[in-house]
């Protein structure tokens, strides 16, 4: 069994032994049977449902703070989901420990996707919502601040620079100099520099997303403010205090200068917003893949190649929307991420260049996929369900083939399936889901049950079958089970002869024991005249007449009883087994009595009419 790339795909991981003559063992969307990953599923499911149903309704000014509240749901999720596997994790769980960085690097990409392509962001506001992605994703600086603000003399921590560069690395200004103002309540030799310092990070211009000021008046305004840094920094203001010489150095946005923070900074993506946060606040989102590509090869200087996740993120600034989900389908181990993504970018239009996509468009492509992964677990099949019906050139397709496949482990189950087909008026499957059921309920002799599913499926054959066995349990038992059932299969009866014969049958039982004894007689004889009975139940249907023969009320006429008399004559005259029956003692005792008692009620029935016509 082989799949392409098997390794490497969502589609299919495959676990390989070190050993060439054993096989290998390839499973497909593990992920999906991930117990924490559930709520992944669940909930996404709902916002994608939301997403489809409200598609109409989106338009205007609203579309995009709507598509962008969608966005951020799915986010949501994502995080829910992490602190879940952090909780795993802390207690060992499985692979939850694998699961928190996928569901990060899943976060991390989304975010940035959301940023440049579901808001799309201008310039200016660009900046701030980059600073805002990287202080969630890139940096934890909690716990630095903690220890820092937690000592005695937080300014005498070995920590305490660090964490006012990383706050003015991200941008941070209040936090930096909420800081800084410790270290001058320590050490009041530096209060001119901390107040110069000060007031320089407080000047410093930044976007607004209230759109008050214009992008040349930003620039203008970051212009003079960069001009003064420039000048305290040449001037020595902060040459007793490498520290601070530092900072205003980063201000002017000195690469050197940031670089030598680069294990605060952590990753190339980090130093990308921070460089342009001190030397291009008002970067346009088209100049993005220059700064990122230069800011990913100075930070990385040589020393080691790009990872697959550097690789998306930087595909993602060079606004390559395919190359962003190809590589997520190809790093990542499941449908889920690149699925639920495409579905998002195809709502914001931005998908039409890349419609052809292995026969399919794109968003289809990869929701059939995810489908189909989901179809493999024994309950988030249902999820799948929906997925396939917005699928609207090959769902219905994947939706029949899969849905055949749905183990039928319990009648709950088979009832909520063949809910979903009916709902989609999938006939075929229908019918193969009722037959199956029938089938099941007959090897396990509930004969109720398996006349009640052939009923559903329309097979006439197979209800006559177990009709037969109805019959053939009575004959033995001489009751019948099931009576609710036989009781009110109304027109369904109509479906074949035998179940017709049936549903009549237990009809003259009902109005025998309800002693209208005259309607139970002509039902008796119709169902023998009019050949629906089978041969083998024709002694039964004679026998049953003798009560009604012997009754002190004559019940049958002169002519029904002559039509009886050809019925029982039929029967031993016709019976291909003549002689067998014949030697059989207990039928020949049926059927004398049975001539007896019609002779009987000949005699009783010619004195009644004719004393009726006498007088």
């Amino acid at each position: 069994l082989c799949f392409p790339c098997c390794t490497h795909s969502p589609y299919s991981q495959a676990f390989l032994t070190p050993s060439s003559s054993r096989v290998f063992v390839v499973r497909r969307d593990q992920d999906i049977y991930i117990h924490t990953l559930r709520k992944l599923f669940n909930e996404s499911h709902g916002i994608f449902m939301g997403l489809q149903r409200s598609e109409e309704e989106l338009a205007g000014k609203s579309r995009k703070a709507q598509l962008v509240q969608v966005s951020k749901n799915y986010r949501s999720v994502i995080r829910a989901c992490m602190e879940d596997m952090h909780q795993a994790a802390a207690l060992k769980l499985g692979p939850a420990f694998l699961q928190v960085s996928i569901l990060s690097a899943m976060e991390l990409i989304w975010n940035l996707c959301e940023i440049l392509f579901v808001e799309a962001a201008t310039a200016g506001p660009l900046l701030l919502r980059l600073l805002d992605w990287v202080r969630l994703h890139v940096c934890d600086v909690d716990s630095m601040v903690r220890q820092v603000l937690s000592s005695e003399s937080p300014s005498k921590h070995k920590l305490f620079w660090n964490v006012v560069d990383v706050f003015v690395l991200q941008g941070r200004m209040d936090e930096a100099r909420h800081l800084l103002s410790k270290e001058a309540s320590a050490n009041p030799a530096s209060m001119n520099m901390y107040k110069i310092l000060d007031d320089l990070m407080k000047k410093m211009p930044v976007p607004s997303l209230g759109n008050t000021q214009t992008l040349t008046e930003l620039e203008l305004k970051w212009q003079h403010w960069h001009e003064e840094c420039q000048r305290y920094l040449q001037d020595g203001t902060f040459a007793s205090n490498p520290h601070m010489e530092s900072i205003c150095k980063i201000l002017l946005g000195d690469e050197d200068a940031i670089l030598e923070k680069k294990e605060l900074m952590t990753t190339w993506y980090h130093f990308l917003v921070t460089r342009l946060l001190y030397s291009h606040p008002t970067v346009k989102p088209m100049e993005l893949r220059f700064y990122a590509q230069s800011s990913m090869d100075l930070f990385l200087g040589g020393e080691s190649s790009p990872e697959p996740l550097d690789m998306i993120l930087m595909a993602a600034f060079e606004f390559e929307m395919h190359q962003v989900i190809k590589e997520c389908s190809i790093v990542l181990s499941n449908w889920w991420f690149v699925a639920h993504l495409t579905d998002l970018l195809d709502h914001c239009k931005l998908l039409q260049s890349h419609n052809l996509y292995f026969g399919s468009n794109m968003r289809e492509f990869l929701l059939l996929e995810y489908a189909s992964g989901l179809f493999s677990h024994h309950s988030l099949w249902q999820l799948g369900v929906d997925y396939f019906d917005h699928c609207p050139q090959f769902g219905r397709v994947y939706l029949e083939l899969h849905i055949e496949r749905v183990p039928l482990s319990t009648e709950q189950k088979a009832l909520k399936v063949l809910r979903i087909c009916e709902q989609r008026q999938m006939h075929e499957q229908v019918r193969s889901i009722c037959k199956i059921m029938a089938m099941k309920a007959l090897r396990n002799n509930r004969l109720g049950s398996a006349l009640s599913w052939s009923i559903r499926a329309k097979d006439a054959a197979f209800a006559t079958l177990i009709s037969d066995r109805f019959l053939k349990d009575y004959c033995e038992k001489g009751c019948f089970s099931d009576l609710d059932l036989i009781d009110n299969l109304g027109p369904s009866m109509l479906l074949s002869d035998r179940l017709t014969f049936l549903g009549k049958y237990r009809e003259f039982h009902r109005l025998y024991g309800e002693k209208r004894f005259a309607e139970a007689a002509r039902l008796l004889l119709t169902l023998m005249t009019a050949h629906i009975a089978p041969c083998s139940f024709w002694m039964t249907l004679l026998t049953d007449a003798l009560p009604l023969l012997e009754q002190k009320e004559v019940i049958f006429s002169a002519e029904q009883t002559y039509e009886l008399m050809r019925c029982l004559e039929d029967l031993t005259a016709g019976n291909p087994d003549k002689q067998k029956f014949q030697d059989d003692d207990v039928e020949t005792t049926k059927v004398e009595m049975l001539r007896l008692a019609l002779a009987r009620n000949l005699a009783r029935v010619i004195v009644k009419e004719g004393t009726v016509e006498g007088s």
